[in-house]
């Protein structure tokens, strides 16, 4: 997790708990996102044995963002796999540079990822005021 990371009392973000939390039933997606061979950081070994008992589902994509193509990770708690298909057409939206209004797509993101309303609200006031950008 980023050490450097602004975020306001009581919000704190899912990531490196996101395994944890979708077990937990707390959390019904998991988004992991970078430059296609810039990070190797994605878990997949740690949602491997989920995916494969079929506790989780898994779906990647790869999509074109000049200069590089990005890679989008998603896993679901089973009947949560409509919040990837949401998901990925925002992403696709964003890649392609036709996002409308970024804090909206912010707020339905972070709504398909498990943040709380109160949550969301809050860091989108506090993103406003200057605050890192990462929920």
């Amino acid at each position: 997790m980023d050490s450097e990371i602004d975020l306001p009392p009581g919000i704190g973000p899912h990531n490196d708990r996101e395994l944890e939390l979708m077990l937990a039933g707390t959390k019904p997606m998991a988004m992991f996102s970078d430059a296609v061979h810039v990070s190797n950081y994605f878990p997949e070994a740690d949602f491997a044995p989920h995916v494969a008992a079929g506790r989780i589902i898994r779906v990647e994509e790869i999509i074109p963002r000049p200069p590089h193509e990005m890679r989008y990770l998603f896993f679901a708690l089973p009947g949560e796999e409509w919040r990837i298909k949401e998901a990925l057409v925002m992403c696709r939206n964003l890649c392609a540079g036709t996002v409308k209004d970024h804090d909206a797509d912010s707020a339905r993101m972070a709504e398909l990822l498990g943040y709380s309303r109160e949550d969301i609200e809050t860091f989108l006031a506090h993103a406003k005021r200057g605050g890192n950008q990462e929920l």
